[in-house]
């Protein structure tokens, strides 16, 4: 059973939200699924929420977040600040341990595609060296269609895979372009919206989503 890599295009556009419904389909249908952090930046909200979605409240933090920085900022900035050395192969190295564990691992990047991890080294190097399947979470906004276009363009380009696209809306009320992003968007990058959550929605398909 194949880990898959989530994304988004942008940071605060509900990547945690979406792996934790994720996540607690997954266990409702009896598939023994986690998810990841590999870096957290500023606190561990991310990673408690994960473990919360599983209801495992013993599972080590470091394990499922085992880098943490405390400046809320990008990863590349954090770690200066600390003078810790990350890299794309470090944090790929640091998921091991909960992927022997556990599947399918659900691996949660911190900010956007492209956010920046270390020298030279983005978000998207992550995902690389991983070699996962990619399911984008989109914000339902103003922009959405171009933002999905760009990652799903950057994601091809870098030869991987994104399986599936997840259209979060996180707001309460609607606007035109938003309720017409799903169907350019999937004309477009030709990939499905396998799920498109409205506000303070719950459930999601996780098989719809990843195809397990």
């Amino acid at each position: 059973m194949s880990d898959f890599f989530i994304t988004g295009t942008d940071t605060e556009i509900g990547k945690t939200y979406v792996t934790c419904a994720l996540l607690r389909d997954l266990r409702r249908r009896g598939i023994r699924a986690m998810g990841c952090k590999p870096v957290a930046c500023g606190d561990r909200t991310d990673p408690r929420a994960m473990r919360e979605a599983v209801d495992e409240p013993s599972l080590s933090l470091d394990l499922i977040n085992p880098f943490f920085l405390r400046a809320a900022t990008a990863p590349l900035i954090a770690a200066e600040f600390e003078g810790v050395e990350l890299s794309a192969q470090k944090l790929a190295e640091g998921c091991r341990p909960l992927r022997a564990q556990y599947s399918p691992v659900l691996v949660e990047g911190a900010g956007g595609w492209e956010a920046p991890l270390a020298p030279g080294q983005s978000m998207a190097d992550l995902a690389q060296e991983l070699n996962l399947p990619i399911i984008l979470v989109v914000g339902n906004k103003l922009g959405a269609v171009n933002h999905a276009v760009l990652t799903v363009q950057s994601i091809r380009a870098r030869g991987l895979t994104c399986r599936s696209i997840v259209l979060n809306h996180a707001g309460e009320e609607w606007a035109a372009s938003e309720l017409t992003n799903r169907r350019l968007i999937e004309e477009i990058t030709g990939i499905p919206v396998a799920a498109e959550l409205i506000h303070d929605q719950q459930e999601i398909d996780s098989h719809a989503v990843l195809g397990i």
